[in-house]
Order: C-alpha cells, then sequence, then structure tokens
C-alpha cells in the first residue's frame, strides 16, 4: 500500500500561496498533546492544510486519503518528531559566508526562517561542494541541502528542488546574486517540499525576501569608485590601524574585522574625518558618547577605536538574548539610532506578533516605516554597508599578509 505522502504533493505549485499551509503557526498540531499512536496525524493536518485550489485538486487528495491507509513517517514527520531542520550547504555569495565562526548569508537566513516557521531548531553544516551535499540528501543523512545546483545534478541523484525566490528570480540578480539558488530534497512527493514552497511564497508574498536579498545585496561593490576607494583605504590605511583594532577589539572580545568594518563606514579610515553634524574621528563618536567612554581627544585614532570598541560591546551586551548573526546586527543598529529607537521599533513588532529578536523582521519593519521616519532608512544603509564591508574584509586575502 503507498503511503499517504504519495497522495499530498502533485507537485509543489499547489502549495505555492496558502495563508492556511503548514508553515502558518495557527494550524500547526501540538505535538505535546498528541499521542504516540496518533504519529502520523500532524502529516494527515499538513495535507489538508497545504492544499490549494481549485476545488478538484482538495476533492481528490482527500479520495485519495479515504482509500488509503497509513505509510510510514513521513520525512516532515521526522523534522517535527526529532525538533530539528538538518540543513547542509557549500559556502557562496549567495548560500552563506562563513568564517571565524561569522556565519551569516541570504540562503543561511531563509534557511533559518524556514526552521522557525517549522518550531524546530536549526542544524547547519557546512561541506565541502555540492556533490557532497546532494550525497547527504541522497542518503537521508541531511533534510535539505542549500545549493545553486543544477538541474542536471539534481537529476542524476533523483531529487526536488525548490526555487527560493518562488518563480521571480530578479529578487536575486538584482542584488547581485544567484538565482539558481534552491532547496533540494530527496521525496518530491514529501510533504516537507509543499510546506517549504508555500514559504518560500509567502516571504515573497509579503515582501521578506526581497528585504533579505537587499541586505545581503553583492552590488555595492560593483561600483568602481567605492571598490577603488575600498581596496585604498585597506592597503595603505589599514596597515597602520591594524594592530589597534585588534587590541581593543581582543580586550571587549568582539571580531576586531567588524570594528575595521564600523570605522570604514564612519570615517573610510581617516583619523581627521568629520561629518556634516560635526562628529569627528575614525569612530564617529558624538561627544556625549566620547566622554562616557572616556575618550579625550576624538581625533587621536587609539582613543577613537578604544571608545569606539567599548561601545560596540556596550550594544551587544544590550542584545544578548538575541542569537548570533543577529544579535552583529542589532548592535550596530542600536550604535547608529541608539537603544531607545531600536526599542521602539521591537516593541511595535511584539505588538504585531512578530519577532523582536528576529533581524529580519526587524529590517522589514524599518523598510516599511522608512518614509515615515528617515531615520529608519539611515539604519537600514548604515547596517548593509557594514556588513558588505565586514565580508569584503573577511574575504580579502591580502590582509593576512598585513
Amino acid at each position: 500500500m503507498r503511503p499517504i505522502s504519495d497522495w499530498l504533493a502533485l507537485r509543489p505549485a499547489f502549495f505555492s500561496l496558502n495563508n492556511d499551509s503548514t508553515h502558518n503557526p495557527k494550524n500547526r498540531l501540538n505535538l505535546e498533546q498528541t499521542e504516540t499512536t496518533h504519529s502520523y496525524s500532524f502529516s494527515k493536518k499538513a495535507a489538508f492544510n497545504t492544499l490549494k485550489k481549485p476545488v478538484l485538486v482538495s476533492s481528490l487528495i482527500i479520495a485519495g486519503l479515504s482509500l488509503q491507509g497509513f505509510g510510514e513517517a513521513t520525512q516532515l514527520d521526522q523534522v517535527i518528531e526529532s525538533q530539528k531542520l538538518r540543513v547542509v550547504s557549500v559556502a557562496g555569495d549567495t548560500t552563506f559566508f562563513s568564517h571565524d565562526s561569522f556565519l551569516h548569508g541570504f540562503g543561511y537566513e531563509m534557511s533559518r526562517e524556514f526552521a522557525r516557521d517549522l518550531n524546530v531548531k536549526f542544524e547547519f553544516k557546512q561541506v565541502a561542494t555540492t556533490a557532497a551535499a546532494l550525497d547527504l540528501i541522497k542518503k537521508g543523512k541531511a533534510d535539505i541541502a542549500l545549493t545553486t545546483a543544477t538541474t542536471s545534478q539534481l537529476q542524476s541523484k533523483s531529487l526536488t528542488a525548490v526555487d527560493l525566490t518562488c518563480g521571480n528570480t530578479k529578487v536575486l540578480t538584482t542584488q547581485g546574486l544567484d538565482p539558481a539558488l534552491n532547496w533540494a530534497f530527496r521525496d518530491g512527493l514529501d510533504p516537507l517540499v509543499g510546506s517549504s514552497h508555500g514559504f518560500v511564497c509567502e516571504q515573497r508574498q509579503v515582501g521578506s525576501t526581497k528585504q533579505l536579498a537587499a541586505f545581503y545585496s553583492r552590488t555595492m561593490m560593483n561600483d568602481q569608485v567605492e571598490r577603488t576607494a575600498f581596496a585604498e583605504a585597506l592597503s595603505t590605511r589599514l596597515p597602520l590601524l591594524k594592530a589597534s583594532f585588534q587590541m581593543n577589539a581582543k580586550q571587549q572580545k568582539i571580531d576586531w574585522q567588524l570594528l575595521a568594518a564600523v570605522s570604514y563606514q564612519e570615517s573610510h579610515l581617516v583619523p581627521t574625518a568629520i561629518s556634516p553634524t560635526g562628529v569627528t574621528g575614525l569612530m564617529m563618536l558624538t561627544q556625549g558618547t566620547a566622554m562616557q567612554m572616556g575618550v579625550k581627544n576624538r581625533r587621536d585614532p587609539v582613543e577613537s577605536i578604544k571608545g569606539g570598541a567599548q561601545y560596540l560591546k556596550l550594544m551587544q551586551d544590550q542584545y544578548t538574548d538575541v542569537p548570533n548573526p543577529d544579535r552583529v546586527w542589532f548592535s550596530l543598529a542600536a550604535y547608529n539610532m541608539g537603544t531607545g529607537t531600536l526599542e521602539r521599533v521591537r516593541t511595535m513588532l511584539k505588538k504585531a506578533g512578530k519577532n523582536p529578536n528576529n533581524w529580519a523582521d526587524v529590517f522589514q519593519y524599518l523598510a516599511d516605516n522608512k518614509a515615515k521616519n528617515a531615520q529608519y532608512g539611515q539604519c537600514m544603509h548604515y547596517v548593509t554597508r557594514i556588513r558588505g564591508y565586514l565580508e569584503a574584509i573577511k574575504q580579502d586575502r591580502n590582509l593576512t599578509k598585513i
């Protein structure tokens, strides 16, 4: 007898824009209140929650359910029961970026959000090649492979893929990201595929995918003037400041390259730089913040870096309840617009039923309300650019020679 999962996914297209799908927390079963003898009830619930119009499709699946018994547990069942989503991937511009335990990226964030949506833990593993990632999926040692695998690569292992743009590849191409990004699955008929497709398309519908792609944009360094100025700063000014960045970052237990990226955004690593509002120095500390951090001369590069490191650490300590890498972005947002403003944003998110500890939700709120508050748009620009500079600094192999 065929398992129930055979009846659940005629094609992922039927799962695209359903507001009542399995990824909707309101429709998710409380597994703690479900007896072991009903271990397949989640799959049955998933089936009815992910069905799409027209009615003919629903009728066909319902008829199939009535004629067939329950087979072995589906992959979605296993994910829910194990309380973890296992994702494997190869590092790349669009998948994820990793260096010294600093992990982030467009594909990484999409995968992490999907795990959150399923209300399970996110287990992420880096592998050396796309072939290795697909092999792990084929052998059932991972649930999802985050890849840019070609159709032929997927077909050679009889795997199914879900497009992370829900058919709108321009969302990625306009930001310099790889439109081939996908999630690969072992069984195309498993409800986990339908649930993932519904999640991706809902993210696109509400604009989250677009905002996330904008945050992880690769276009910033496409501008020749920007690229030249950045390269010059790293080759001529950073070597003179690197030791100070490293020493103060070590004292504050923060990433020295993050500190350098903040300084580049603030002053382009020029100790005597002055902003239009009169703020000055490498870290562009206001007079009040400088006094608070014990900085007497803001134009002294050593003092400025020390004060900036202390202040950035202070900001990070405000958000110890926020997991990394989100805590990094929260601290940068607070560094830019103050903790008070950021806390008001988090309060509004909480009232709206969103996650105040999730950077994707914060960034979305800033984007949706930047027309009403120019400070929000400025903060988006600020954090996005520092993220880009940080990644560029970490990828610069010449820095290891300095």
